[in-house]
């Protein structure tokens, strides 16, 4: 997760993360992807359950539920477990987490274990009343995906009118006090609508908005024909961290993040660099050196609708326990388990390109599900690094 308004604009400066000791216990929520205990964001896909069928869907969800879902005992056993062990946040997503039987009663569950709990979800179950009930559980954050514009949105999510139910359900959960923010994959087919989208978030007066870049899991394998190449995720990255600096201009300051591409904190840095603002760029370089990049497998972990553990929620071919047999703190830390012990140390590992570049201890060797699904080695390149071998060999200080 790289933040554009943190880094880009300085919202966030290292002496505001140095402050708080760089504990997860004590960071604000803001701060945390530069603590340097790692204890794990967990992304739980709860349930394989969705309303929708989207062609970029990570997950395969389906119209019901996986026949292997844990069971209510074992979901409450889980979040008391990731309570305890410290996760300073559950992002509860699926499938669609509302359909989840249990799914208020397991965010009122982990906000009471002092966990943050964040929904993920599609927005479609939305309404009033059910705004309410999240926002009286004290839900810390609700990131509701919207695809692009009407006919984008309604065409990548396979229905039409779904695009004005999704404004209604920002609306409804803006108007009973929830943070909400807009989530988006980058394609080819929103990458012209991305300036609206800005419009958009501040006519809807969002705080934040996360980018995601393309990753070909799940069904979004079947999604290369509309994968962004390098000269367009360049050009995708430019506009939103213009338009990020521009809104800063007009005292519009709001949180904007690009996610799964962490070759976007060095081309932030070198653009600052070019632009003769040293200043800036340094500090730049420092929080990516205070944040180090993908932390899959260590700083980040996912939990199946089964229970299965895997160092991010696009990973699933690379299975690390259950918590059917094990609690998760157990499995995160097996000093046994060498593939596992190794992610937590990917630079020793990583090879071509990645293992030369001078911004690997900041990178972190970007995401190894992407790597591995293109190569078939899980410390192959990651093809979707769009910086140039001038710009990977550049002096740093």
């Amino acid at each position: 997760m790289i933040g554009i308004s943190k880094l880009y604009c300085g919202t966030v400066e290292p002496s505001d993360v140095l402050r708080y000791g760089r504990s997860s216990a004590a960071l604000p929520s803001h701060l945390l992807q530069f603590s340097s205990d790692k204890k794990p964001v967990v992304v739980w896909n709860m349930t394989r359950a969705c309303n929708l069928a989207c062609g970029h869907c990570y997950a395969e969800a389906d119209p019901g539920p996986a026949p292997d879902e844990l069971t209510r005992a074992e979901a409450l056993r889980l979040v008391d477990h990731l309570a305890e062990y410290g996760t300073p946040v559950i992002l509860f997503s699926g499938g669609e987490p509302l359909l989840h039987p249990h799914i208020f009663e397991l965010l009122e569950r982990a906000v009471r274990g002092g966990v943050r709990a964040v929904l993920s979800t599609n927005g479609l179950l939305i309404d009033r009343e059910t705004a309410a009930r999240l926002a009286g559980l004290g839900l810390s954050y609700v990131g509701i995906s919207l695809d692009g514009l009407e006919r984008t949105h309604d065409e990548l999510r396979g229905r039409p009118g779904l695009f004005g139910l999704t404004l209604k359900a920002i609306q409804a959960a803006r108007e009973a006090g929830l943070k909400v923010g807009l989530r988006l994959t980058l394609n080819s087919r929103n990458l012209a609508e991305l300036g609206d989208l800005f419009d958009l978030m501040e006519r809807e007066d969002l705080p934040r908005v996360c980018f995601y870049h393309l990753v070909a899991a799940g069904r979004g394998r079947q999604m290369d024909q509309w994968a962004l190449d390098r000269a367009e995720t360049r050009q995708a990255v430019d506009l939103i961290a213009e338009r990020t600096e521009e809104m800063f201009r007009r005292g519009q300051g709001r949180e904007v993040l690009t996610v799964d591409n962490h070759a976007d904190g060095p081309w932030l840095y070198l653009k600052k660099k070019r632009a003769g603002q040293d200043g800036r760029a340094a500090d730049i370089l420092e929080l990516l050196r205070l944040n180090g990049g993908n932390s899959s497998g260590h700083g980040l972990g996912a939990v199946s609708w089964d229970g299965q553990v895997h160092p991010d929620q696009f990973w699933r071919s690379v299975r690390l326990g259950s918590v059917r047999e094990h609690d998760f703190a157990e499995i995160w830390h097996d000093p046994e388990n060498e593939f596992l012990q190794a992610l937590k140390n990917k630079k020793d590992h990583v090879t071509g390109r990645c293992r030369a570049c001078v911004f690997l201890s900041v990178c972190g060797g970007n995401l190894r599900a992407r790597a591995e699904a293109a190569t078939g080695d899980p410390w192959g390149e990651d093809p979707a690094c769009y910086l140039t071998d001038e710009e990977i060999a550049v002096d740093l200080p």
